[in-house]
């Protein structure tokens, strides 16, 4: 595995990072996997990320990783799997219920009996559907894909009556600037106003247009309705939530392991792509291959940005208090502690 912090780095962490930060963090949006999730032999592409960790990150990794990026701070996490379709999703991380939280991976092809199995067997506060798990099952496109696909209503149910928390990476190309998405997202936190709907990556946000153009404020309405804040690092994205959301309900989230590469996401004409200097393949990637400009991670990006969005006085709220609160309801409610 490469190293995570570079000289740059740990300089941006001690003189601009780590004295503004809270002594706890917790990121509510952590992937962990190792080679016993995967079909034995399976191997990944030269530029794939897992390439690059060696194929695993595992809660070992994860926090080896976190004393590097976050020396001196108490690290906090709600950790899942990687949402592909070879992955085992009756392999969850291995919560503890104080620092770490888990949930489990959920495909509409999954019986509630089955993901009832894997919360009470692994004590998990909650899961995470994904739309590559929809799109498997119903034989759709990606992009045609529905929050009602990738969630039937029998789990729903099931998490309505259980109390459970939803981390959602909402589908479709438009995201959270698209009506479906929008009116999908209100109805599930009203029929089922016990479970907890966790709108991962801010609705997939990453830009001012689909921020602007979502339906953000009808949300901030229901109390059930949350928003995580992974892989954002716009700082006029996150002010605009602030802004029309309840800093109570917003959770910082990371995304590790992609988090951890070096790079930086930016706009551009009512779109996005990730500047990386590394010639790892994540999505629409602009390379810097002479590295002309010394990126730092794109967890320090978000750090960053959150350092210059939070309102005054929610800081330890947004980066800890937030997301401990509500994971730690969720497990003593369960009895795991």
């Amino acid at each position: 595995m490469n190293a995570f912090v570079f000289e740059n780095d740990k300089k941006i962490f001690a003189e601009e990072l780590g004295p503004r930060l809270p002594q706890r963090i917790f990121d509510a949006h952590v992937h962990i996997f190792d080679k016993s999730c995967y079909p034995k032999g399976k191997t990944f592409g030269p530029k794939d990320y897992r390439t690059w960790l060696n194929g695993e990150f595992s809660q070992a990794s994860w926090q080896a990783c976190m004393k590097e990026m976050l020396p001196g701070k108490d690290v906090y996490g709600n950790l899942f799997g990687n949402p592909e379709a070879e992955v085992n999703r009756d392999i969850s991380p291995k919560p503890d219920n104080d620092h770490i939280f888990a949930m489990a991976l959920l495909s509409p092809a999954d019986s509630v009996e089955a993901l009832q199995r894997r919360v009470e067997a692994d004590r998990l506060v909650g899961f995470k559907p994904y739309l590559n798990f929809a799109a498997d099952f119903f034989k759709k496109p990606k992009n045609d894909v529905e929050i009602h696909d990738m969630l039937l209503p029998d789990q729903l149910a099931y998490a309505d009556r259980e109390g459970l928390a939803i981390t959602l990476h909402i589908p479709r190309k438009d995201r959270f600037a698209d009506p479906k998405n929008q009116r999908q997202m209100v109805e599930i936190c009203q029929k089922y106003p016990h479970a907890t709907f966790i709108f991962a990556h801010v609705g997939r946000a990453y830009f001012m247009k689909n921020i602007r153009e979502s339906n953000v404020d009808e949300l901030a309405k229901l109390p059930n309705a949350y928003f995580d804040t992974a892989m954002v690092n716009h700082v006029g994205v996150l002010s605009y939530l602030f802004d029309h959301f309840p800093a109570e309900r917003v959770l910082f989230a990371t995304d590790a392991p992609i988090s951890c590469l070096h790079g930086k996401s930016v706009e551009i004409n009512n779109d996005y792509a990730y500047l990386m200097a590394d010639d790892v393949a994540i999505g629409t990637v602009l390379h810097d291959p002479a590295r002309a400009y010394p990126f730092t991670t794109f967890y320090y990006e978000q750090l960053r940005a959150m350092l210059e969005a939070v309102p005054a006085g929610c800081l330890e709220k947004v980066l800890f208090e937030n997301a401990r609160g509500l994971f730690r309801f969720i497990a003593e409610k369960r009895h795991y502690i």
